[in-house]
């Protein structure tokens, strides 16, 4: 998965000889569930959730759908709905936001849950994701509400967006108070990239002051934020600045859910459970961001030094992007964002210093945009001291380089070869009743075969849908 990610119509996967999250922890005990996003191929039922280790999930298969017809535009143009509860197709979605209705399902999956078992519960929202090119960025007027001080139209929209997802976390910690589970949880909070700024994806995420966007490998694109809240954490409230890939999350919980790391089967994350609980030094010391051999891109992260060769898009999304500004006196009434959240947490004292928050880097140097070349050769950034990546110091010190190319020489030698298969023209919703689904079988050796009935006929109710239909203006 390191050459570009799995479309709809591309006949692989996650393989299937890789044990996830939801199968280590049901070995502890756990009921596993699932709602939002897969993304992880869908070619044949087997690389579904449901036979991945999720006991039920909720959801669409592809990167992306509309937040309300739930139909998917992807890869050669090919569209089809795409919602599930479990392995049926959920009509009963249609004209309902998915936030909403992701919302709504993890809130029920915890009223339901057995409390004599332990729960883990994965959630992948759409937001704020963009949706299908038609209308990128969606969000109803129940949210947009509470942005109306942001002036920029598709800003305010993609502030609309985060604040319904925003509130699901909401509702989604009342649920588990309401149950009496939050004092035993841990809840995390991340993202699996930088955001989509400045209309990269007709999207307008925002990286700012960091470098670059989604899918390049500036700090804007790979350094990810969020939280974890749990009151099992022994030093709470405060700042995380631990070095942690997102491949540790699964050592990490998987230590904090009591189970020993050394059953873990050849695991690329370490555990940060005591150095997150305790605020105690990372175990990681270094990372890699990619190696994309077909892009022809790399990059490195080794303690504060980061080492990185090549660009995307042709260097187009190499800047700065800094978001439409809001007016100074035009900040959003704070009672527009309180939350019953408040009493259940009990107001939790803040970080000591909020500035640990916020990434400064002063003035951008006149030659910021030019001094790294990454095409031509290695670029060099202290991170720690440089996290904008303003100055490139490959010339003043060629032995990290040297030290560094050499670490990026060896992981390369590891490399699996990447299992990127071509668009299958046979996976083309429309053979399936403009449904996005598996349209191959595997038999007990795992060879592929064609389902052939399918492929075969377009079911009648399916022969006058040739046209994409739009959302109505009305559902938007």
């Amino acid at each position: 998965m390191q050459v570009d990610v799995i479309l709809g119509s591309r006949p692989y996967g996650l393989p299937l000889n890789e044990t996830i999250m939801p199968q280590y922890l049901n070995e502890l005990g756990y009921a596993s569930h699932t709602v939002g996003k897969w993304h992880l191929g869908f070619f044949a039922k087997e690389y579904t959730p449901m036979f991945r280790g999720f006991d039920t999930h909720y959801g669409y298969y592809c990167g992306h759908e509309d937040y309300y017809d739930h139909r998917t535009v992807e890869g050669a143009g090919y569209w089809g709905y795409d919602m599930r509860r479990n392995l049926t197709v959920d009509r009963s979605a249609t004209n309902h936001y998915a936030t909403d209705l992701f919302t709504d399902e993890a809130v029920s999956v915890i009223n339901r849950h057995d409390k004599n078992k332990p729960l883990f519960l994965y959630l992948a929202h759409l937001a704020t994701h963009s949706a299908n090119s038609y209308s990128p960025l969606q969000a109803p007027q129940k949210y947009l509400d509470k942005v109306k001080h942001i002036k920029h139209e598709k800003r305010r929209q993609f502030g609309g967006m985060a604040v319904g997802l925003d509130e699901s976390v909401g509702v989604i910690v009342k649920a588990l108070h309401d149950n009496n589970m939050l004092d035993n949880s841990i809840i995390v909070f991340s993202t699996d990239n930088g955001g989509p700024a400045s209309g990269f994806d007709l999207n307008y995420a925002n990286n700012f002051p960091l470098r670059g966007v989604k899918d390049t490998l500036w700090e804007g694109g790979v350094r990810g934020v969020g939280f974890i809240w749990s009151r099992l954490l022994k030093n709470m409230h405060r700042v995380s600045n631990q070095m942690m890939h997102i491949t540790d999350w699964l050592p990490t919980l998987y230590e904090a859910a009591g189970g020993d790391v050394k059953k873990l089967i050849k695991p690329d994350g370490v555990s940060l459970w005591s150095a997150l609980s305790e605020d105690a030094p990372s175990p990681r010391t270094e990372m890699l961001h990619n190696i994309d051999d077909v892009r022809h891109i790399a990059a490195l992260r080794s303690g504060d030094w980061k080492l990185r060769l090549g660009h995307t898009y042709g260097g187009n999304w190499d800047s700065w992007y800094a978001p439409p500004q809001v007016d100074d006196d035009s900040a959003a009434p704070l009672h527009l964002f309180r939350s019953p959240l408040s009493k259940i947490l009990a107001q939790p004292t803040p970080p000591p210093n909020w500035s640990d928050v916020v990434i400064s880097c002063g003035p951008k140097p006149a030659n910021a945009s030019s001094n790294c070349q990454p095409t031509r050769t290695a670029c060099l950034f202290n991170i720690r001291d440089d996290p904008c990546e303003f100055n490139n110091v490959a010339a003043s010190h060629p032995d990290k380089v040297q030290e560094l190319m050499g670490r990026l020489a060896a992981y390369n030698a590891t490399q699996v070869k990447p299992a990127n298969k071509p668009i299958d023209p046979k996976s083309n919703p429309k053979y399936y009743g403009y449904v996005w689904t598996w349209w191959k079988t595997l038999d007990e050796d795992g060879k592929e075969s064609y389902i052939q009935e399918g492929f075969n006929s377009i079911p009648a109710s399916s022969k006058n849908m040739n046209k994409f239909q739009k959302p109505k203006t009305s559902d938007l």
